[in-house]
């Protein structure tokens, strides 16, 4: 029996990463052997187990076969004499096909570690068309270490699309990989990467970016792009990076078709609620947000009140960072201060600063909305001015 650190630990300890979590392959033991040793069996689809004390996977060798399209369409089979250099060769990137033993002697046979020097992403071998998340992965890792996809790679991407093996993506799997790679340092590659691979038109043909030798070649592709570099640099939560992807829906108009469109993307990713309906608002809102300095007071509160702002301020924070990163992509620099985020900020805090419990007190329950919003318009009337000490417009990639 013998037990060797695979995959992502030691991608990332040869480039000097910090590592999260460790998976073990375990080369000549039987489940069996792996119970009487103490370890917890976990997995469903081929044997994975738990260490008794450090609670780590480590998962028995083995060899896969493709037998049905999907991704359950694979014959797993486990047993003592799988080798190592056969668990590895069923994982997709040479970057991910490397082993360490428990002297910290490095087995790499297929290049991995070549292939990090050298900033390539290659596939390990021809199994790597069976499973077409494996697409959205590589994407992935170019937007994560910013390395360039292998010729080889891509062809056999662009063809696995071509063929229709892209047509068997489940959403679930999809989402994971995608939401991974928008949180990702430079989320734009990923872009760029699904667009050569033409997954991109397949899987999000809605957004209507057009790219060029890899490059963004129409207005939604480059203010997106750009946008996403400014949240990814701002730390952005993903709702703010889902909210960046819509101009080209924005542009074709801000109604209700356009919102049925940014929802209807988002069913189909199974993207989460939060996700959704900031990309919503953004679409709503958004332009109204960007120049929130030169709105009346009566403009300000129908904004507050669109996004929700009272009862979820979290949303407008959200919503006025995906503004700012908009405006950078947009135009190459943003202001900064923000100016939206000082006028906003302000009529919020003085619309939320009434009593509305003594309001609704003191009134006929017909009138209460009515006068809870009097009351709020009122506050923003007198606590705004009209006008605000701004500096010189800075042409700045990020927030102070």
């Amino acid at each position: 029996m013998e037990i060797y650190c695979v995959g992502g630990a030691v991608r990332d300890e040869l480039l000097g990463l910090p590592v999260a979590d460790r998976d073990y392959v375990v080369v000549g033991a039987t489940p069996e052997e792996m119970v009487r040793r103490g370890y917890k069996p976990v997995g469903k689809d081929f044997p994975v187990f738990l260490h008794p004390d450090t609670k780590e996977e480590y998962a028995l060798a083995r060899t896969e076969r493709k037998v049905a399209r999907g991704y359950k369409g694979f014959a797993i089979y486990a047993a003592p004499e799988v080798t190592l250099e056969q668990d590895l060769a069923r994982r997709d990137l040479t970057i991910n096909a490397i082993a360490k033993d428990a002297n910290g002697r490095i087995i790499d046979p297929f290049g991995g570690a070549r292939d990090l020097r050298a900033g390539m992403l290659r596939h390990v071998g021809p199994a790597f068309a069976e499973d077409p998340v494996r697409i959205l992965r590589v994407a992935r890792f170019a937007a994560r270490y910013g390395f360039a996809v292998a010729d080889g790679t891509m062809a056999l991407m662009r063809r696995m699309v071509a063929d229709g093996e892209a047509d068997a993506l489940v959403p679930e799997r999809v989402w994971q990989e995608f939401a991974k790679g928008l949180m990702e340092r430079a989320p734009a590659r990923m872009f760029r990467v699904l667009a050569q691979s033409r997954l991109l038109e397949r899987l999000l043909v809605e957004l209507a970016f057009e790219f060029e030798e890899g490059a963004p070649a129409n207005d939604a592709a480059r203010t997106a792009l750009a946008a996403l570099g400014y949240a990814a640099r701002n730390r952005g939560p993903l709702p703010v990076r889902f909210a960046l992807l819509f101009p080209g829906l924005r542009a074709a108009g801000r109604g209700d078709p356009a919102s049925l469109k940014v929802s209807e993307v988002a069913a189909r990713l199974r993207a989460p609620n939060d996700c959704r309906e900031l990309a919503v608002t953004m679409l709503r809102h958004g332009e109204s947000a960007k120049c929130a300095a030169t709105l009346s007071p009566d403009a300000l509160l129908v904004l507050l009140e669109g996004c929700d702002a009272f009862r979820r301020p979290a949303r407008l924070d959200e919503l006025l960072l995906a503004c700012e990163a908009e405006c950078y992509g947009e135009r190459g620099w943003v202001e900064l201060p923000y100016p939206p985020r000082q006028t906003l900020g302000r009529a919020l805090a003085a619309a939320a600063g009434i009593d509305a419990g003594a309001i609704a007190a003191k009134s006929a329950r017909a009138r209460i909305a009515a006068n809870v919003r009097a009351a709020r318009l009122a506050a923003i009337t007198g606590g705004m001015t009209r006008t605000f000490a701004r500096g010189p417009a800075k042409r700045l990639g990020r927030r102070r």
